[in-house]
């Protein structure tokens, strides 16, 4: 794999704002769960949790069974080492929240929101995303790699190096997020725009076949045919 430094900032993306997120939770939803029976439940395996909103929610080294999460909300929740592995999240929403040591490997995350969370190192391995917003939140060194992705929008979004290698992905929107050294080993990027973001030293096979169909910014595009060794005069 060769790491090779490609920066530079746009200044519009093709697709407008991308500030909206895809969760169709209501805004006033309340709570009807408590900590203790969300564990009860998450005990009895493959559990079903939905209608409901927990605050202030701190969970730590808790596995959640492969449970089904549908038509919920998280606000200010913190999830130390939780094991979300192969769960079913549809219409969620994660407000405020702190993910530390976090794995959703296998998960199916369907019309999910993740806004003003952090979640460095969250692992995504071989999840399945639809319809899924990053709003202002810090993914760095998250681990999307041979993931299914249908529609993901990030916005203000941090993914510093993060892994996103051997996916597949479809419709993409980013705007305003650090790419900083991302890995996208074997990840084709064609219909990609990162010509807002920061795009930085990305990591690629060797012979750079993932920047194909790439949109960027002209100065973005200075860097890049240099890379190729075309003199730009």
């Amino acid at each position: 794999m060769a790491e090779v430094p490609v920066t530079g900032h746009g200044v519009a993306g093709r697709g407008g704002r991308t500030g909206h997120g895809f969760a169709r939770v209501p805004e006033a939803l309340g709570s009807h769960m408590d900590s203790e029976e969300l564990l009860d439940r998450f005990a009895e395996g493959e559990a079903v949790v939905s209608n409901t909103a927990f605050v202030g929610l701190e969970l730590a080294y808790d596995d959640a069974q492969e449970a089904t999460f549908e038509t919920v909300v998280f606000r200010s929740c913190v999830f130390d080492g939780v094991d979300f592995s192969g769960c079913a999240l549809r219409d969620v929403r994660f407000s405020g929240c702190r993910f530390v040591r976090c794995t959703m490997d296998r998960a199916w995350l369907d019309h999910v929101d993740f806004r003003d969370c952090s979640a460095p190192g969250l692992s995504l391995m071989k999840a399945r995303l639809a319809s899924v917003a990053i709003l202002e939140s810090d993914f760095s060194y998250a681990n999307l790699s041979e993931t299914k992705i249908d529609r993901l929008r990030v916005r203000g979004g941090r993914l510093v190096e993060a892994a996103l290698q051997r996916a597949r992905l479809r419709s993409i929107e980013l705007e305003g997020c650090d790419l900083t050294r991302l890995d996208v080993f074997g990840t084709s990027l064609s219909g990609v725009d990162v010509s807002t973001c920061t795009f930085a030293a990305p990591v690629l096979s060797a012979n750079r076949s993932e920047l194909r169909g790439l949109t960027v910014s002209p100065e973005q595009a200075i860097s890049l045919a240099e890379l190729l060794g075309v003199t730009v005069a």
